[in-house]
């Protein structure tokens, strides 16, 4: 039995709402992959915030018709298509899939738009060698917490020179004062 036309409607108005949360699409081939496989890569995409949807490439088509942003995703849809669209942690969505795919060895990745934007395979993996949202503020507040130490090393250290400057002084006149008494 096939779907009916308003559960075909549902599932194009559910692909635009998750299209409009996302800031990248792949598209993988993904013939031959068992439930389970499929299973095993949403469980894997769902840290990243990543959703894998297997729906027919020309309801894709209709959710992507009136969107400029995902227009070049049309050059995409052939053959049997799952798609992966990220919200925001790209880095580790593609690094969950380069996961799977060693794993199963049975998808292959067919590119992906990022910004109205058609990427091939050699894109998604340089984005993919990017560090995660962790990993950069993790490097962010390392940096900030070394410049905060920094300046406090620094401030600290003025009071310090000031007191070692007038002890010089001190040190000095005392010395003065001493050779002159002597003279």
């Amino acid at each position: 039995m096939g779907r009916t036309l308003e559960n075909k409607k549902e599932i194009v108005a559910d692909l635009k709402e998750t299209l409009s949360q996302s800031s990248l699409a792949l598209v993988i081939e993904y013939q031959g992959l068992t439930v389970a496989e499929i299973t095993d890569l949403r469980r894997r995409l769902r840290p990243s915030g990543a959703v894998c949807k297997v729906t027919k490439n020309t309801l894709m088509g209709i959710a992507i018709q009136d969107q400029e942003k995902w227009q070049p995703l049309s050059e995409l849809l052939k053959g049997s298509s799952a798609f992966l669209l990220v919200k925001d942690d790209f880095s580790s969505a593609i690094k969950a899939y380069q996961d799977f795919q060693k794993a199963t060895k049975k998808t292959e990745l067919r590119g992906g738009v990022m910004e109205g934007r058609l990427l091939k395979e050699n894109d998604v993996k340089a984005l993919g060698d990017l560090p995660s949202k962790e990993q950069l503020m993790g490097q962010i507040a390392g940096a900030i917490n070394s410049l905060a130490t920094k300046i406090a090393v620094g401030i600290n250290e003025v009071p310090g020179s000031l007191a070692r400057a007038l002890q010089a002084v001190a040190d000095a006149e005392k010395d003065g004062s001493s050779e002159t008494a002597a003279e």
